[in-house]
């Protein structure tokens, strides 16, 4: 039995994507869109925003710093103003790899104020307005998009790992509170998807998706009425597997199979 309600039709459907100038955010946007959603897109870079709405006829765009929360809260005002959400999804994401040996805080304070503290802003903008909208009888759906470098500590994600851990249990504790009120809440945990964060990668990544399968993976896990969309199941699998793992075996294979 699914976890949420399954979103199977996609037309005329309002939806905000928070993070979505390029990688998943932008492939998921345009995928939405192709379906007949009514799309609006958020990030910091307003001529790509404006590139997505010349491509994509009928689309919106607002730009703003996941990181301010007065700009997040305005933005809310100005998509709420226009009717209720039916899906809100924040996909911003910052990434530098980083070792304990060259430990950078402010670069670890970064990760913190987009990937975690710019979701607290969206969450703060937009779950009174979700619960309104449930109360009223529609259907809304939170979704986060986290990593399955969130799952356990790996080489090289001192700094993002943590933060994706943190929206794991964000995302747990969202559907405990909200699922129960009529507000389906998903978590996103993909493996290694080609864009400009992975490209600063020095390693050969596993099971590389482009961001349009990422997409195709992410509507589906929405039209199936999954919580946790993880993907693809041929990595994310082994690493379930290995999450399990007494951290003396865990340890040892992450060392072996990674060489740090």
């Amino acid at each position: 039995m699914p976890l949420n309600p399954p979103i199977t039709d996609w037309r005329g459907q309002r939806v905000w994507l928070v993070g979505a100038s390029s990688g998943i955010g932008r492939a998921l946007a345009a995928l939405l869109h192709a379906r007949g959603a009514q799309v609006c897109v958020s990030a910091r870079q307003q001529a790509l925003l404006d590139d997505f709405v010349r491509q994509h006829p009928g689309s919106r765009a607002l730009a703003l710093d996941v990181t301010d929360a007065a700009a997040v809260a305005h933005a809310a005002q100005q998509v709420l103003a226009t009717g209720p959400l039916d899906l809100v999804c924040y996909c911003a994401g910052y990434y530098r790899p980083m070792s304990a040996t060259a430990l950078d805080l402010a670069e670890l304070l970064q990760h913190q104020n987009v990937n975690v503290t710019g979701a607290l802003h969206l969450l703060q903008a937009t779950v009174p307005a979700l619960l309104q909208a449930a109360d009223a009888g529609r259907r809304p759906h939170l979704s986060l998009v986290a990593s399955v470098a969130g799952w356990r500590g790996l080489p090289k994600s001192l700094a993002y790992g943590p933060t994706k851990a943190a929206l794991i249990n964000l995302a747990e504790n969202l559907f405990l509170d909200l699922r129960p009120r009529g507000i389906g809440v998903s978590l996103i945990n993909p493996g290694f998807v080609d864009t400009p964060l992975t490209a600063q990668n020095d390693f050969a990544m596993p099971a590389l998706l482009t961001p349009e399968q990422a997409a195709q993976a992410i509507v589906k896990g929405w039209e199936r009425g999954q919580f946790e969309l993880h993907f693809p199941k041929r990595f994310t699998a082994i690493l379930k597997w290995m999450r399990c793992l007494p951290y003396r075996w865990y340890f040892s294979l992450v060392h072996r199979f990674t060489g740090l």
